[in-house]
């Protein structure tokens, strides 16, 4: 196997690989076994042709497309290393020359990763993630904790705005049902926009036992672009009405949610856990502050390749989260009125985004000449064998080099991160000049 590497504009090159025909025939021979069950020709078992007798029948060309697949496979990883190219996207394959008396020759066009060129990386200067709580937040932490604790109950009197009755429901358009427009025991929270525009209102002043024909007509950019723009008719059916009753917030209601006695000692209490977790996430945003900065400091050409990449894999990992909650990718595509396309072009921003922003802290991480020992690896190791309740020893017999250096890399990434924030300038949001009560400081 030989190869030739020819670089091309926008980071791109191009890999041509020849292929002695010793090892091309070899690969007709895999494709022959592989596929000779498919053949039937007069005289011959089926499964039993031989493969001159499938050439001379179809030709040999009926091979070509499985032995080139085999020969991939075995030379395409050899000859993108040979190549000492750092390559970032999957290969786009021609065919220069193919035969069964000829060398094959191939072509893999490839994306290789670009050259960054870092703008200020230290010292820049950014607003510094806000831990204060005000008054306001702590007041709708309360709210929350109150809604957490309200008795559902039910009531005999018509409907009204913030009540939840439990409907049953058949929808059509011209006359017939259609998909998803049919529902049982539901429990709807009037006012809470769950449903299409104007179907929670003609609920209203209604009482349980009743049936109400709800008209309302889909938004012209709803999803399911079969039901976008058309009049519909629900014949609901009201189960039951409940009422929502909120306790209220006083020192009766502190003592028996909290171990507080008084209000004043419970909302202190609230806004202490407010506090933490506003210190907690304030080192996360002021990370991706300083990343952000430094991301748009930098200048890169990201090649088309390698975003087409990004976005394989984006949406790949996209389909296994629904797939994990239960829906297909195609019935979610339905659903939304979308096609994948689509959703590919959605995703672009946060493809490149990403990839600059891997790129650059790998450059800064050169420039700086961070590196992760082998003894830190092994500290991290360590901590992980504890976590699972494991001998350490045990869980290295399991631990791969490609592991260790997953973990190398992630460990240098974070590193470099922390390095940018060190020598960052984070500077304290400028104070509005006045302030509602609701807005003051509840420091």
């Amino acid at each position: 196997m030989s190869v030739k590497v020819e670089n091309l504009e926008n980071n791109m090159a191009k890999l041509t690989v020849e292929v002695d025909n010793a090892e091309f025939l070899k690969a007709i021979d895999v494709a022959y076994n592989k596929s000779k069950g498919r053949f039937d020709i007069p005289g011959f078992r089926k499964g039993r042709v031989p493969k001159d007798m499938i050439v001379k029948t179809y030709g040999p060309q009926v091979f070509f497309e499985e032995a080139l697949n085999e020969i991939l496979d075995k030379t395409y990883p050899d000859a993108a290393k040979e190549s000492g190219l750092e390559i970032v996207s999957r290969p786009e394959i021609g065919v220069d020359q193919i035969g069964m008396d000829k060398n094959l020759i191939y072509t893999a066009t490839v994306a290789v990763k670009p050259e960054v060129t870092l703008g200020e990386y230290k010292g820049v200067t950014v607003e510094k993630a806000d831990t204060t709580v005000s008054a306001k937040e702590v007041n709708e932490k309360l709210k929350q904790e109150l809604e957490k604790n309200a008795r559902v109950i039910d009531v005999e009197r018509a409907i009204k705005k913030d009540d939840i009755a439990t409907i049953d429901f058949v929808g059509t358009v011209d006359g017939k049902e259609f998909e998803g427009g049919k529902g049982e025991d539901y429990p709807l929270t009037i006012g809470s926009g769950t449903f299409i525009p104007g179907f929670e209102d003609q609920l209203i002043g209604h009482s349980a036992g009743e049936t109400v024909d709800v008209n309302v007509t889909f938004p012209e950019e709803y999803g399911a672009k079969d039901l976008a723009g058309k009049a519909a008719l629900f014949k609901t059916t009201i189960k039951a009405v409940k009422e929502k009753q909120v306790p209220e917030a006083d020192d009766e209601f502190a003592s028996e949610v909290s171990e507080f006695d008084t209000l004043e000692e419970y909302k202190k209490d609230l806004k202490k856990s407010l506090k933490d977790l506003k210190e907690k996430s304030a080192t996360t945003a002021n990370e991706n502050s300083v990343i952000a900065k430094v991301v748009e400091n930098a200048s890169v050409d990201i090649p088309k390749a390698m975003i087409e990449s990004q976005l394989d894999n984006m949406v790949y990992d996209y389909q296994m989260r629904l797939q994990q909650q239960g829906i297909p990718m195609d019935q979610y595509l339905k659903i939304t009125g979308q096609t994948v396309q689509q959703l590919r072009e959605q995703m672009v921003p946060s493809a490149e985004r990403n990839i600059k922003t891997s790129l650059v802290i790998e450059a800064v991480m050169k420039a700086e000449n961070i590196t992760v020992s082998d003894e830190r690896i092994d500290e991290e190791f360590k901590k992980l064998a504890e976590s699972y309740k494991m001998k350490y020893e045990d869980l290295m017999k399991n631990v791969t080099d490609s592991q260790k250096e997953s973990m190398r890399k992630d460990l240098a990434f974070q590193e470099t991160v922390d390095f940018l924030v060190s020598e960052a300038n984070l500077v304290k949001a400028e104070k509005k000049s006045k302030k509602s009560d609701n807005d003051e400081s509840a420091e």
